[in-house]
């Protein structure tokens, strides 16, 4: 874009030719809607990767007898 004063950018604007606003409202809704849909996809994974910690302590393999002669003291 070329660069223009400011009184060829109040011309532009008040003769129509300046009429870009519905390209910065669609563009300031699309990078609102990549911050709430990356905020969201950050708090699924953290509540997903919660769940599969949870899944993991429950395993009861390591809490065995034969795992509790493995290091003795």
């Amino acid at each position: 874009m070329d660069e223009l004063t400011i009184q060829e950018l109040i011309k532009a604007n008040y003769s129509g030719g300046l009429s870009e606003l519905t390209t910065y409202v669609s563009l300031a809704i699309q990078a609102v809607s990549v911050l709430v849909g990356g905020i969201l996809l950050w708090r699924v994974s953290g509540i997903l990767h919660k769940k599969k910690i949870t899944e993991r302590s429950r395993n009861e393999f390591f809490n065995s007898s034969y795992s509790k002669g493995w290091k003795r003291k």
